[in-house]
C-alpha cells in the first residue's frame, strides 16, 4: 500500500467522528515530503474550530499511524 492509499485509509477511520458533528473530511493531496493536503467539508468547513481539528485531531492521529506524515494543512 503506498503513502497516499495508507493516509486515505487512516482518514477513513477518523471520518465517522467527523460525520457525527455533521463535517467530513476529502484527501486532496500528499506530497512527496509527507504534507498531507485536505479539504474540510460539511460543518467542519466553517466551523471556527477547524484548526484545531485539523492539527490536534486528524494531524495527530495520521502522524501516529503514518510516521512519512510530516504536516497537514487544510486547502
Amino acid at each position: 500500500m503506498d503513502l497516499k492509499e495508507r493516509v486515505e485509509d487512516t482518514l477513513n477511520k477518523i471520518r465517522p467522528s467527523l460525520m457525527a458533528d455533521g463535517g467530513d473530511v476529502q484527501l486532496v493531496d500528499v506530497d512527496e515530503n509527507g504534507v498531507v493536503k485536505v479539504m474540510l467539508k460539511g460543518a467542519c468547513a466553517g466551523c471556527a474550530m477547524s484548526q484545531m481539528t485539523l492539527k490536534m485531531g486528524i494531524e495527530k492521529i495520521l502522524k501516529q499511524n503514518i510516521p512519512e506524515v510530516s504536516s497537514v494543512e487544510s486547502v
